[in-house]
């Protein structure tokens, strides 16, 4: 029997396989559920304090519509003409499919609305008490003074509002139970700003003084008002009239109010201490503010030239008032100061008597006032050398004023000298909890991680110094340095020291010659002014002796000689002004110069003048320096057997990360002469892990 040929049929198209598979009645019903439940959570969840979950939560229902699909073209057969008493059979696979997903999902959203809010609430809790711990970080006896504002009309008198606040902060660091920000932090800030409670959140107080002064003639107008810089609420206000002849004592009063608003205990002896009054001689008390407007200038960058015009202001606030303690006590310090950093082209060893003489002056009129402890351990320092003793003086001035930011870095200056420089490092940090906007410290800390030889803490407190003071120079100066100190990348340094400042000129000229850019170096030192401020012991001799010392390293002879000859008979006889260590780095200075000019045995007696003086003092800033600078001297002698000793054993010495690292053995010129020496050579061996990725071609006609 013949077989029937099969009946062809018509190709059945895409959106009739959809319908067999009843997919259009899938999406409907899928719809319809699914728009229920997204009105439903979008009404409900925010009820529940889980509004964040809601965009989540439709997103994971509209994601089941695939699901749904794939699930339907799979588990329901096409309809085909002898199935056609199954549909119901069918229709409940459909139910069932779109039941079982949307189960599924909210199941899921549920699970996810929970979590959100158990992280929601974990994450409210978390930030509310941050809040609190941040809040309670804060002192609620804590007082930060903005600069008053000067509304004279002469605006020459800027310096009698400066030293009406500075008057009423000192008068507040007195309070041992409040916490007191140092002027140099708020020194940056307007005299009325507008967002009080970041400003109350930078310096870590929770209250703010803000005031005014209108001076005309002989009449003083003050103003004052305390604020809470958490609600900017006015907590208590005065405003005081006086003469200039019956001013004195304002300052104490607006302390006391404050002490009393803030209720802060008050010792019989700090009570008193706020009652006293520094003079009552009117043109003593002006003068002694004019001094203080200059002294405060210099702080920043140790400008000589500041200092130099407050001594004289100061020395007649004294001749006006001889029983003026304060004032006794700020010439002291002030002296000591100009002192130490050269002098300014005064005899130093004159400053150092003057200002201990001053400060014992200071301490007779007054035994109990911190300012004059302070300056005569600064004398002590400064001047004399004696740490131990030092510290004993700064100590008592932080047991009459424990809140004194200045006490506190003064003590941290002793222990960095005397090699403590994990305790000075705890010192600065303290200080700047009380003077958090301190330029000057953040730097002072940074030069202590320096010493410690943590190049990176270093840099991040330089910055940090930069960010309050983009004007610091030694912060920029000691940045680039801890750059070429910790990665030898002179580039890099170059780029961290540009500035028209004389200090960061010079530290721009110290690297070029780093890289032998010698002519470069000479061009950029020739057009720093050649003063007593711009060049001193401290900052690498005299003009001159820079110029020839450039010379010297080119191999120049004829240009360099002069220059050294011209410089010696100066620094000879700054023999007799200076003192202590400087002394040493003068020794030094001579014996270089006597190195260019060819007189040996004279610079080798001199080295060793330097070394004795650095061997007695004992100081672990400036003394790992010295140490180098003479092993540099040997060097350029052509004494390998002298240099490299010494240069081994000043690696190794403490504090010597404030000045040199292993990194400038291939760097330095000043090794060139003894660079193929089988001594260095091994020095360069055991150090090699230090050596840096770009090292300088040496010219060989630069070779001493």
């Amino acid at each position: 029997m013949a077989r029937k040929k099969p009946v062809p049929q018509e190709p059945i198209s895409f959106l009739a396989r959809l319908k067999q598979h009843h997919l259009y009645g899938v999406v409907v019903t899928y719809a319809v559920v699914v728009g229920f439940l997204i009105q439903l959570v979008s009404r409900a969840f925010p009820y529940f304090g889980w509004a964040g979950a809601v965009p989540t939560v439709i997103v994971v229902l509209l994601l089941g519509f695939p699901v749904v699909a794939v699930l339907a073209w799979l588990l329901i057969e096409p309809k085909g003409p002898a199935q056609s008493d199954s549909w119901q059979r069918r229709h409940w696979k459909l139910s069932a499919v779109v039941t079982a997903v949307v189960i599924v999902l909210v199941v899921i959203s549920g699970f996810y609305a929970l979590q959100f809010s158990r992280q929601h609430a974990a994450l409210l809790q978390s930030s509310a008490s941050t809040a609190m711990q941040q809040h309670a970080a804060i002192p609620g006896k804590s007082i930060a003074v903005l600069p008053f504002e000067n509304l004279s009309n002469d605006k020459n008198n800027a310096y009698f509002a400066d030293g009406m606040q500075d008057l009423i902060l000192t008068k507040l660091a007195d309070i041992g139970d409040l916490k007191v920000i140092s002027r140099t932090s708020t020194a940056q800030y307007a005299s009325h700003p507008e967002d009080l409670k970041r400003i109350g959140e930078q310096l870590g107080v929770t209250t703010i003084l803000e005031g005014s002064v209108q001076k005309a003639g002989n009449q003083v107008l003050i103003n004052v008002q305390l604020i809470d810089a958490l609600t900017d609420a006015h907590i208590w206000a005065q405003a005081y009239t006086r003469t200039l002849d019956n001013v004195f004592g304002v300052e104490g009063e607006v302390a006391e109010q404050i002490a009393t608003a803030l209720q802060a205990r008050l010792s019989p002896a700090e009570s008193a201490t706020l009652a006293a009054v520094p003079t009552q001689n009117r043109a003593a008390y002006d003068l002694f503010l004019r001094a203080e407007y200059q002294a405060n200038k210099g702080l920043v960058n140790y400008d000589t030239a500041s200092w130099k015009a407050a001594i004289p202001l100061y020395r007649q606030a004294v001749q006006q008032d001889p029983n003026f303690a304060l004032a006794w006590a700020r010439l002291s310090y002030n002296e000591s100061q100009l002192a130490w950093f050269g002098g300014g082209g005064e005899n130093v060893q004159q400053l150092n008597q003057q200002a201990r003489a001053d400060a014992e002056r200071a301490l007779q009129l007054q035994p109990k006032l911190s300012a004059a402890h302070l300056a005569l351990g600064y004398t002590e320092y400064w001047g004399r050398g004696d740490y131990a003793a030092a510290l004993s003086d700064f100590t008592a001035a932080l047991k009459l004023k424990p809140n004194d930011a200045d006490a506190l870095s003064a003590q941290a200056y002793v222990e960095r000298r005397q090699g403590r420089f994990d305790d000075a490092i705890a010192s600065f940090q303290k200080s700047l909890t009380l003077d958090p906007r301190n330029s000057a410290t953040a730097y002072e800390l940074g030069f202590a991680y320096m010493l410690a030889s943590r190049y990176a803490d270093a840099e991040n407190a330089f910055q940090r110094a930069l960010a309050l003071d983009p004007d610091n120079r030694n912060a920029k100066v000691n940045n680039s340095l801890a750059i070429l100190l910790s990665t030898g990348d002179i580039a890099r340094a170059l780029a961290a020291a540009q500035g028209d400042d004389p200090g960061l000129k010079l530290q721009r000229v110290n690297l070029l010659v780093d890289q032998r850019r010698y002519h470069e170096a000479l061009a950029l030192l020739d057009s720093i002014p050649d003063t007593l401020d711009n060049f001193s012991v401290n900052s690498g001799g005299s003009k001159s002796q820079q110029q020839a010392n450039i010379y010297w390293l080119m191999g120049d002879r004829a240009h360099a000689r002069p220059l050294y000859a011209q410089a010696l008979a100066p620094l000879r006889a700054q023999l007799k002004m200076l003192q202590g260590i400087n002394v040493a780095f003068v020794w030094q200075g001579i014996a270089n110069m006597q190195t260019g000019l060819g007189q040996t045995e004279a610079a080798l007696d001199a080295i060793d003048k330097s070394r004795s003086i650095l061997d007695h003092i004992k100081d672990q800033v400036y003394g790992p320096g010295g140490m180098l600078g003479g092993a540099q001297l040997y060097a350029q002698l052509r004494r390998p057997d002298l240099a490299v000793p010494l240069l081994a054993k000043t690696l190794t010495t403490p504090g010597i990360g404030g000045s040199y690292s292993p990194v400038m053995l291939w760097l330095d010129p000043l090794w060139d002469p003894i660079r193929q020496d089988a001594s260095f050579q091994a020095l360069l061996k055991q150090y090699a892990q230090y050596k840096p990725a770009v090292i300088p071609t040496i010219p060989a006609s630069t070779s001493n």
